[in-house]
């Protein structure tokens, strides 16, 4: 099949409907984690925790600050590698845990990872016990009984339990369980996950594909999933969902989380967007241009400026430090992302607090 041509724009308006920022409105938390199939589970929160803000930034004020811990706790959101995904997408994981670390020949770090493990097997066994007797537990509350540490040049060095704990994850052994304040809970994941029966693992890598460009609309990376297509001025192909190809779409203003979707993947926002940002939490205060937690606008199928705003808890307001506009607002979308931001302070039971001009 020829691929499909697409202009920019073509291809900003798939990705913008894709990831439900368009009207109408989804109608509820569970329509939008089905969707999008994950929600990043990310503490930080500078204006709210950014799962929160993709579900809000989809529903608006139908979306109630507590829902999403909620749905953890019912068991109808689970977490897995970090991702809060529908509960009955874990059919599409196990059987690849069955399998960990792979099929086939693997290569040098999967072997590694693997070794470390089994020669481990001992601080295994001894979490396994210790949340079958106690758990969910947080991870300080678990056995570091490695006979051989884990061994890095980055920040992981010598957190044994940490990595052990996330490759007993992989291995479908054992289970984020909520949180406790700020400390994640772990439990057995055979109390954690839904029994349903197993996707054989070619069938589900197969749709998880799928469902992942259909979150998308369109993507360099999706595997075999969707049908080709170029997209003018960009090198390369792409992968297109066919469902998007209609000319149907009706823009609106978005705030959206630094780590949304639309704008996660840089280069796909860079290729796409053509729009200049990045998230400058970790630089130091004085060479942040944009600001610590500093929000993407979008106004139809363009990102056209930042928010930087924080909110201040203990002060009671939302305080709105800069509005950095990529091209003159005007009137008209001044007042739009003025409201967006009232909507934003009234969500959070925030008053709104303007320090720019």
């Amino acid at each position: 099949m020829d691929a499909h041509h697409l202009t920019r724009t073509d291809a900003r308006r798939i990705a913008v409907r894709a990831q439900l920022l368009d009207l109408p409105r989804p109608t509820g938390l569970h329509e939008v984690a089905r969707h999008l199939t994950v929600l990043q589970a990310d503490p930080t929160a500078a204006v709210a925790p950014s799962a929160d803000l993709v579900v809000w930034s989809r529903l608006g004020a139908e979306h109630r600050r507590g829902d999403l811990e909620d749905a953890v706790a019912s068991g109808s959101l689970i977490e897995l590698q970090g991702m809060l995904r529908p509960a009955e997408d874990i059919a599409l994981f196990r059987a690849e845990m069955a399998v960990w670390p792979g099929t086939g020949d693997l290569i040098e770090w999967q072997r590694d990872t693997r070794d470390w493990l089994e020669t481990n097997d001992g601080c295994r066994r001894d979490i396994l016990d210790k949340l079958y007797d106690e758990g969910p537990l947080p991870s300080s509350a678990l056995p570091d009984t490695t006979v051989l540490p884990w061994e890095s040049s980055g920040w992981n060095n010598d957190r044994n339990v940490r990595m052990l704990l996330g490759l007993l994850v992989r291995r479908g052994e054992v289970a984020a369980a909520g949180y406790e304040g700020r400390d994640r809970l772990w439990d057995l994941a055979e109390r954690v996950y839904p029994d349903v029966p197993v996707v054989p693992l070619d069938q589900a890598l197969r749709i998880r594909d799928e469902r992942h460009l259909r979150s998308l609309g369109i993507a360099r990376r999706a595997g075999q999933a969707g049908e080709r297509a170029v997209v003018e001025g960009l090198r390369g192909t792409w992968r297109v969902d066919p469902t998007y190809l209609d000319d149907t779409f009706t823009g609106r203003t978005v705030l959206l989380s630094p780590l949304d979707r639309l704008v996660f993947d840089r280069k796909r926002m860079e290729d796409l967007f053509e729009f200049d940002y990045q998230l400058e939490m970790y630089k130091p205060a004085a060479k942040r241009r944009f600001g610590y937690w500093a929000m993407p606008i979008l106004h139809g199928d363009r990102l056209v400026g930042k928010l930087d705003a924080t909110a201040d808890r203990r002060a009671g307001v939302l305080r709105v430090d800069a509005v950095h506009e990529d091209e003159p607002f005007g009137k008209r979308l001044a007042a739009e992302v003025r409201e967006e931001i009232e909507d934003l302070a009234d969500w959070l039971e925030l008053e709104l607090e303007i320090s720019c001009g």
